[in-house]
């Protein structure tokens, strides 16, 4: 396979298990938890790097905002050789009891966003890999932290989330939501390759409240400061697969 047009790389570029945060930053702090960081490409919203934690090699390779990026990024790092891939993101919580900077590992995604459609019907299920899931509880576990498991929402329109979308989702016991898993794990599994997802609660739309609202930046300190546990926790997850 040559090399793929998007994020530049060819198959020995990347290593087996790859951690696929959203924002290309995120990919800079992950790396900073790791060691052997070296800086394989960059273009567009895709940054990719490869590093080694606790002596098992992977790659870190943002997939931008949403089914259709996150498609392309899983798409070529499966080209080239990635066998599992964990998301590392944010999300929204869709129960009152949920609290920002809290975690949640999905067990399965609701398919309200349209990429994943363009590859099969909206009735085949959207779900992780067993033992990606079960990794990433236990990593949770290993470090007496506290997290939800459970079923989360993808949507694509991310201003468009109204009243009655919202009390839907709460009424049918959905954690959280954000943009990426249903993608993810729709295409993962279409694929054989090993997909799980944490996220890192920014905001409650059941209580009002939206990431940024009481900051000036993207991210309340609270789950900024969780972010980083949930980056270890996903670290964690990697060694033991």
């Amino acid at each position: 396979m040559g090399k793929q047009p998007h994020l530049l790389v060819e198959e020995g570029d990347v290593e087996s298990i790859a951690i696929v945060p959203g924002d290309p930053g995120r990919v800079d702090r992950i790396a900073a938890q790791c060691a052997d960081v070296e800086t394989v490409s960059e273009n567009r919203e895709y940054k990719l790097v490869n590093a080694t934690y606790e002596g098992v090699p992977l790659t870190i390779c943002s997939t931008g905002i949403g089914g259709p990026s996150a498609a392309i990024a899983l798409e070529e790092l499966a080209n080239v050789g990635v066998e599992t891939v964990l998301r590392c993101g944010t999300c929204g919580a869709l129960q009152s009891d949920i609290e920002i900077g809290d975690m949640i590992v999905a067990n399965g995604a609701a398919k309200e966003e349209g990429t994943s459609k363009r590859y099969e019907s909206a009735v085949y299920p959207a779900v992780p890999d067993y033992g990606a899931l079960s990794a990433l509880v236990d990593a949770a576990e290993a470090n007496d932290e506290a997290v939800h498991v459970g079923p989360i929402v993808s949507d694509d329109a991310f201003y468009n989330e109204s009243e009655d979308f919202v009390a839907d989702w709460e009424a049918a016991n959905l954690l959280a939501i954000e943009m990426e898993a249903a993608t993810l794990f729709a295409l993962a599994r279409r694929k054989g390759l090993r997909a799980g997802a944490i996220c890192t609660v920014d905001g409650n739309l059941v209580e009002g409240t939206q990431k940024g609202a009481d900051s000036d930046d993207e991210l309340p300190a609270k789950a900024k400061n969780n972010v980083e546990r949930a980056i270890t926790l996903t670290l964690e997850a990697v060694a033991s697969l």
